[in-house]
């Protein structure tokens, strides 16, 4: 998946280079303006179809009861508040920094919508700062657990309920499953709202 999404993006970018210096009046800004508000709203169609039809999820959500939410909400502030942090170490602005690590590593997500709200530099950040948690989750997840077995879970974010899954439940036991679907769940229900209402305040 991640040699496809490259690819993908290379090829995004050298389109948006060729259309931007060889098109003469090429309507560059029009289409990018209504071909993210179309993808956006399409993603979020298929997350919430794909959470209605898959009724066993629901159920692992449900079972769990209330605690289901403590970890997600300490994983949310500490995104977040990494997000202050970051930006108060590199200048940026403190919203928008927020904004970027509240898409909780949904950076398909992340990235497209903070490009219609703050602006494509905020929506490059968005999507290379949440795809590199992915990655980096995945990459080093045989270290975080040596640290702390919900480590990883902390650190995959929303991607848990989906793409890190497999792995964490490989390194951390099949304990962590139940806690590591969960947390990616509600982080994911979250993230979009998280984003624009932090986005708002810029």
């Amino acid at each position: 998946m991640i040699k496809h999404i490259l690819f993908v993006l290379a090829v995004g970018l050298a389109t948006g280079y060729f259309a931007s210096n060889f098109v003469v009046a090429f309507p560059l800004s029009w289409v990018t303006y209504y071909l993210f508000d179309v993808s956006l709203l399409v993603l979020l169609f298929v997350m919430g179809l794909a959470f209605g039809v898959d009724r066993e999820a629901v159920a692992k959500l449900r079972s769990t009861g209330l605690k289901v939410l403590v970890i997600p909400l300490l994983v949310a502030l500490g995104s977040i508040f990494g997000g202050l942090v970051g930006g108060l170490i590199f200048g940026l602005d403190l919203f928008g920094s927020m904004a970027v690590t509240a898409g909780f590593g949904w950076y398909t997500l992340a990235g497209p919508l903070l490009t219609q709200v703050l602006g494509s530099q905020w929506g490059a950040l968005g999507f290379v700062a949440n795809f590199l948690r992915e990655l980096l989750t995945i990459v080093s997840v045989s270290l975080m657990v040596k640290v702390d077995k919900y480590a990883p879970v902390a650190s995959g974010g929303a991607t848990t309920m989906d793409t890190t899954l497999p792995v964490i439940v490989r390194y951390c036991g099949k304990d962590v499953l139940i806690v590591a679907f969960s947390s990616g769940f509600a982080l994911s229900i979250a993230a979009p709202f998280v984003v624009m209402a932090i986005a708002s305040l810029k």
